[in-house]
């Protein structure tokens, strides 16, 4: 199969090789899934060079995590009724050498689900890390209908997803962007609000769109960065769930504001979590894709299989809206 690997870390252009490697088989449990398209996230860029991961896993590692495609063999104890199934997937370089920047992947039947018809290869690609995160930031504790939520980095691959979601589950969303495009596209997920953080009555803002009660629920993309706005907009027994710290690795949190709140602060690690918690997100997320079949699958950019280090430095260069997608049925 045609794939693309690298064997030391380092920058896109220098470490990624592009060539043939031998096409995988299922073992019991797996499916093999032909790829048409892969899905770079951040985190993808960041083990390929190095950064917030100290080593190589494997001596020689296939970049990406998520991708769609169909089910074209499967393992023992595999289901043969699943041959043929349009699906994406979600931590395929997770625990394994090989993910997703290849014409073929191997990886356990519960890593994929459905793709429905309306969804193509490229949009699917999208879903994996990011929609997963997003629901599971929301609903891990039950319903939000009617609930103030805030999702900071509203017009992120994550943050876009957690919009259009909690819209669907009934919420008040308002979300924090940072320039007038990304506004925009908050504003086409459906956020009810949408709030330029860098502007300093950001806080006042969220609260007037709370009518002063402050919000009950936040999904954040940037503890370390966001931490002041979020204690200042918080409504008592709020819950603040965030995904990634930011630059900064440590923080100082004024723990009387947590305590007189009753704030909920949880941390969310995709890979930390069960089985069954993430099984829910998968099921979840086909109830919201029925329910809503013009949902948003923001496709940035796609590339050719041979140019994924171009994908790579498409997601670092920090200005993309929505996921950097590769083709891996191209020529």
């Amino acid at each position: 199969m045609k794939a693309v690997w690298y064997e030391k870390q380092g920058r896109a252009e220098e470490v990624l090789e592009c060539g043939e490697l031998p096409t995988p088989e299922p073992a019991p449990g797996e499916v093999r899934v032909r790829l048409h398209a892969s899905g770079v996230n951040p985190a993808d860029a960041n083990r390929r060079a190095g950064r917030m991961h100290g080593g190589m896993e494997f001596p020689r590692i296939i970049p990406n995590s998520d991708g769609a495609g169909v089910i074209d063999k499967v393992g023992e104890g595999v289901d043969r009724q699943l041959l043929g199934s349009r699906i994406w997937l979600h931590f395929g370089q997770r625990g394994r050498a090989f993910g997703t920047a290849a014409e073929y992947i191997c990886l356990p039947q519960e890593l994929t689900s459905p793709l429905p018809e309306h969804v193509d290869f490229a949009q699917g690609a999208c879903l994996g890390i990011p929609a997963m995160t997003a629901y599971t930031g929301l609903f891990q504790r039950g319903s939000i209908k009617g609930k103030n939520i805030l999702v900071t980095g509203g017009a992120g691959a994550v943050g876009h997803y957690a919009v259009q979601l909690a819209k669907w589950g009934g919420a008040n969303v308002i979300a924090t962007t940072s320039s007038s495009v990304k506004a925009a596209h908050a504003a086409a997920g459906g956020a009810d609000t949408v709030i330029d953080y860098t502007k300093p009555d950001a806080a006042q803002q969220i609260l007037d769109a709370t009518q002063g009660r402050g919000v009950d629920h936040i999904v954040d993309v940037n503890a370390a960065d966001n931490q002041k706005l979020c204690l200042q907009v918080v409504a008592d027994n709020a819950l603040w769930v965030t995904y990634a710290v930011g630059a900064s690795l440590a923080m100082e949190l004024p723990l009387v504001t947590l305590i007189r709140k009753n704030l909920g602060m949880q941390g969310l690690f995709l890979p930390g979590l069960s089985y069954e918690v993430r099984r829910v997100a998968q099921e979840g997320l086909s109830r919201w894709m029925r329910d809503v079949p013009d949902a948003i699958h923001a496709v940035d950019s796609v590339f050719d299989l041979r140019d994924t280090a171009k994908a790579h430095l498409a997601v670092e260069a920090g200005t993309k809206l929505g996921t950097v997608v590769v083709r891996c049925d191209s020529e």
